[in-house]
């Protein structure tokens, strides 16, 4: 028997020194996710990049190049996030629709809005997974982490 592993597909969108993220309000409290989501059948990876944007912040994007993979194996985690394993590829994207009001198309039952979040702030919010570092080495660096492993993050 194969053992699933769940695909997902983000967005890193970053202008003007500040990241677009999609809030959440939940039994977590406030926080944040960069826009991503399960790769559904019949679509590619970068084509669930496009489809998760817009839905999760109503940007039009043009996926760039991989940024960085993160694994979240619930065994190696005590389930912090739950019992599904999986593999999230994220990728830069710059938007293409500069002009339009930003708000989500097809949010998730606990999503309650966008924010642009000041790359000098991204310490002072919850943000799952917790991988501001690596956002911003990234972004400063401009450099691809190749691959990040939830269990290996540092525990807040």
């Amino acid at each position: 028997m194969l053992y699933p592993i769940r695909i997902r597909a983000g967005a890193v969108i970053v202008e003007e020194g500040k990241i677009l993220l999609a809030e959440f309000q939940d039994e977590n409290g406030l926080h944040y996710n960069l826009p991503a989501g399960g790769v559904e059948e019949g679509e590619s990876i970068k084509e669930a990049v496009v489809r998760e944007a817009f839905e999760e912040t109503g940007a039009q994007v043009e996926v760039e190049t991989l940024a960085f993979t993160y694994e979240y194996a619930p065994h190696l985690n005590d389930q912090r996030y739950g019992p599904t394993h999986t593999l999230s590829m994220f990728f830069s994207c710059n938007r293409t629709d500069y002009h339009s009001t930003l708000s989500p198309s097809q949010p998730d039952p606990t999503q309650t809005g966008i924010k642009w979040v000041p790359l000098s702030e991204l310490h002072s919010i919850v943000l799952y997974p917790m991988i501001q570092d690596r956002i911003l080495k990234y972004i400063q660096e401009e450099k691809q982490e190749v691959f990040i492993e939830e269990n290996e993050l540092v525990k807040k």
